[in-house]
């Protein structure tokens, strides 16, 4: 078991009431915090008043962009307890994305107790109001002090915390999201299946480009033909066909969703044909054109579920559903929002209680 120090704050803050959390923008009391280097491996594990760090204007991270995070929630159930959704996932993910961008992994069972501890110890600033959430930020970056291009010797494993209130405050509205054209998200041999920095930032010209058009999210096509469906803004995506829930393959272009994974394996529980497989804009297109397309929605941490009201390709937009939300995406959300805030039996075993020990 990994040996976590603890240094309290002396200075603990509160958590702010629920209309004032937004997302990442407040954060806990605490931080967890491990060193790297080749010759010690992982030590020091420790928990500290969440602050600045203090590296080399040097270090890789900044010139070379190694870092890779990942992201979760803890929940506040009705009986005060609180409770993670699917971690060890998490775990999993930020090794394959770590291992790809070269850097060292962290076992996965010091990652969980890491992210089990820190949430632990800051476990009053999990609000409890309807819709809000922990949102929990684990990530690792290269520290190394030089310009030099090489492999990672050094490098830091962080957890920080930060309250998040609704992601559907004002309801859930379908969006409209734009096919996009000219930027790619990824390649397949690239690192479109990790969760690293690189990734998000290559997205946000294209996403000012759609916010210009009155679009709330674009729609990637893959990087090599520009013809097939990969994922939205930078969630996952599904799409309901003809009564089939069809979902872009996971080709090593397209990030393997804790979500998307788990509304999968929803599904096929309850006896709802699924497809992971290629699927071509102009097949999407032709099925929004002869009704065919019966839903859509994106799934990740933050929203769950966000349906799609509206798709637009080279100008040309297609209601989907009426701008409604539809049965699936509203079961879906429905059923995992229930799981991860205790309201709901667990048959998955999915859930995780943070049990104070």
């Amino acid at each position: 078991m990994l040996q976590i120090s603890v240094t309290k704050t002396t200075h603990p803050g509160s958590l702010p009431p629920a209309d004032k959390l937004g997302f990442g923008s407040v954060f806990s009391d605490h931080m967890f915090l491990m060193d790297y280097s080749d010759a010690k491996g992982w030590h020091d594990a420790r928990i500290v008043p969440f602050g600045p760090l203090s590296l080399s204007p040097a270090a890789n991270v900044f010139h070379y962009a190694a870092e890779v995070f990942e992201g979760l929630k803890a929940y506040r159930c009705a009986d005060g307890s609180v409770q993670l959704f699917r971690p060890r996932e998490n775990m999993k993910r930020l090794n394959a994305s770590a291992q790809r961008m070269g850097l060292p992994s962290v076992p996965e069972e010091d990652a969980l107790q890491a992210v089990m501890t820190v949430v632990d110890v800051d476990r009053n600033w999990v609000p409890a109001a309807p819709g809000t959430s922990l949102y929990v930020r684990p990530f690792l970056f290269a520290t190394d002090p030089t310009l030099s291009l090489h492999g990672v010797h050094e490098a830091v494993f962080a957890v920080i915390l930060s309250p998040s209130g609704s992601y559907y405050a004002h309801g859930m509205n379908p969006v409209r999201i734009m096919l996009e054209t000219d930027d790619v998200r990824a390649v397949r041999g690239g690192t479109g299946y990790t969760k690293c920095g690189g990734n998000y930032a290559a997205s946000n010209r294209a996403d000012a480009h759609a916010a210009a058009k009155g679009f709330d999210q674009v729609l990637w096509l893959d990087g090599v033909e520009r013809k097939y469906i990969e994922e939205v803004g930078a969630m996952n995506v599904m799409f309901k066909i003809n009564g089939t829930v069809v979902t872009p393959a996971l080709t090593g272009s397209i990030l393997p969703g804790i979500t998307r994974r788990s509304c999968i394996e929803m599904l096929r529980a309850w006896g709802v044909p699924v497809e992971e497989r290629l699927l071509s804009a102009e097949e999407l297109i032709q099925a929004a054109r002869s009704g065919a397309l019966e839903e859509a929605f994106g799934t990740g941490t933050a929203a769950v579920i966000s349906p799609i009201g509206e798709l637009s390709f080279k100008g040309q937009s297609y209601t989907v559903n009426d701008r409604a939300i539809g049965p699936t995406a509203q079961k879906l959300y429905d059923e995992l929002t229930g799981l991860q805030w205790g309201r709901r039996p667990d048959p998955f075993g999915w859930v995780c209680k943070v049990d104070g020990n």
